[in-house]
């Protein structure tokens, strides 16, 4: 497995544990899971790789740090960052979609 599809199938298993974990009842408005905040948990963890991979080329540059464990974690944060720049790129391709439709 490459590491984008190993870091797909990461981001699907927390998006399908965070719907699993969302409150059920029998009002069909609270079953569902709520999409705003999948979307902002996503950002919040595309934020918190970059922000790892930042740190480690910092502390790479001082001299702490193991340049393996940095390459890894550099190439996380890429993986992160494409990976929600294609999402971006296929909802706005989808919202295209919908415009387009004749009514």
């Amino acid at each position: 497995m490459s590491a984008s599809s190993i870091h797909a199938a990461h981001i699907y298993a927390q998006v399908a544990k965070a719907a699993a974990e969302a409150p059920r009842t029998d009002d069909p408005a609270i079953a569902r899971p709520n999409f705003g905040a999948l979307v902002q948990n996503a950002i919040g963890n595309v934020q918190a790789s970059l922000a790892t991979g930042e740190a480690a080329a910092a502390s790479v540059a001082a001299g702490e740090a193991n340049l393996v464990d940095v390459a890894t974690a550099v190439s996380a944060a890429e993986v992160t960052l494409e990976t929600a720049i294609a999402v971006r790129n296929r909802v706005i391709e989808a919202y295209q979609d919908i415009l387009r439709m004749p009514i």
